[in-house]
């Protein structure tokens, strides 16, 4: 019964990440900038995933935290124009009510 819990558990959490992935790449928004996106900032979705990926639990207090932290390091980079880290970093906080509409 722990194991097939497990399985679920990790099915789940996959499903979660798809959907971030796919949401960050594919989004509405994106899907009329991706041409236009930076590498720092498909550097920093892909962060974004795989910090998801190893967490045990995800939660959105968590999820923002995160977002966050990483969001705080990238700030320290002098090719990166405020507010586009700014607007970055507001998407991806967005993206936690698909992520979520996902682990339900």
């Amino acid at each position: 019964m722990k194991k097939s819990g497990k399985i679920i558990g990790a099915g789940i959490g996959l499903t979660a990440l798809a959907a971030a992935g796919a949401y960050f790449l594919y989004g509405e928004k994106n899907a009329r900038n991706r041409e236009k996106v930076r590498g720092w900032a498909l550097k920093m979705k892909g962060e974004v995933l795989e910090k998801m990926e190893s967490m045990k639990k995800i939660d959105r207090e968590t999820y923002l935290r995160m977002v966050d932290k990483i969001s705080e390091r990238y700030s320290r980079l002098e090719s990166i124009s405020g507010a586009e880290l700014q607007h970055l970093t507001v998407e991806l906080k967005n993206a936690w009510a698909h992520i979520d509409k996902e682990l339900k």
